[in-house]
């Protein structure tokens, strides 16, 4: 199955609720599927942007969470798996046991599926792999300002934005976004953007069983020699030279020696600040 860097897959037996979610999801690419084997397929091919929402009872017996379900949670951890369900007597051990799971959101059926509540949940629910993927390198030294706009930043990408994107999501102007990024040692939203891409490509360059052209795909680029061309101009490796030394890990120091350039650039600039400061004060 083709998909795009948002698709949608849904595995729900209730047809007025899948409905909702398609409405409420109109800027995802929909595909909705009767079983999990076809599901589980589907996901092979998917991106990591893909968000999937079902009912985790569907194929289950005695009330019990399907088998499948585990399958599922267990050979895609990168995905971002919302469950559909109908508040019972006893959900909330339930909800528990999603979250143990490795669910990441829950919409509760006539309770918090209007297509407001649908939107904001497939909203949290996106980016997740992203996000974990620069917990796992982000340097202690980033501030709080730091993270919440690289955490924002791994949505927008997740969406397919831009830098207004990127923007909008903090309620900011572009100019005000360019400040804080430069505040917080970062690069400048649109060469931000740029690099998340590049670390979500050479993440997925490190799975064997991913062609060149589905990175590019998934990560949003145009063609394989705009994905070849961006690692060329961040890295300075292609695909297979990065495949071969580890993709990840380089683009990872890579991004980390900027962020550190751009921290020492910083205070350089404040240390400059404040001595002008004091030969300005009289006396």
């Amino acid at each position: 199955m083709r998909t795009g860097s948002r698709p949608l897959l849904l595995l729900h037996p209730e047809s007025a609720f899948r409905n909702r979610l398609i409405q409420a999801g109109s800027s995802f690419a929909c595909w909705s599927v009767s079983e999990w084997e076809p599901l589980h397929e589907a996901m092979r091919d998917a991106p990591p942007t893909v968000v999937v929402v079902v009912d985790p009872y569907f194929g289950g017996t005695d009330g019990e969470f399907a088998p499948q379900l585990g399958a599922v949670l267990r050979d895609f951890p990168w995905a971002s798996v919302v469950a559909g369900l109908k508040p019972r007597r006893g959900g909330e051990e339930d909800v528990q046991a999603l979250g143990r799971l490795g669910i990441s959101e829950i919409i509760l059926i006539g309770t918090e599926d209007t297509p407001q509540a649908i939107r904001r949940i497939l909203r949290q629910a996106q980016g997740r792999f992203l996000k974990s993927l620069l917990r796992r390198i982000l340097p202690s030294h980033l501030g709080g300002r730091g993270r919440i706009i690289l955490m924002a930043s791994a949505e927008a990408i997740s969406a397919g934005g831009h830098t207004p994107d990127l923007a909008r999501a903090l309620s900011v102007a572009t100019k005000t976004l360019a400040r804080w990024c430069e505040r917080s040692y970062l690069p400048p939203p649109r060469r931000l953007l740029a690099w998340i891409r590049v670390l979500l490509a050479s993440e997925l360059l490190d799975d064997p069983s991913r062609t060149v052209s589905s990175v590019a795909r998934a990560c949003g680029y145009t063609s394989d020699t705009a994905l070849r061309r961006a690692l060329l101009d961040f890295l300075g490796m292609g695909p297979t030279e990065l495949r071969a030394t580890g993709a990840f890990g380089v683009a990872s120091r890579a991004f980390l020696a900027e962020l550190g350039v751009l921290r020492e650039k910083g205070r350089a600039r404040k240390r400059r600040g404040r001595a002008r400061a004091d030969l300005a004060r009289p006396g």
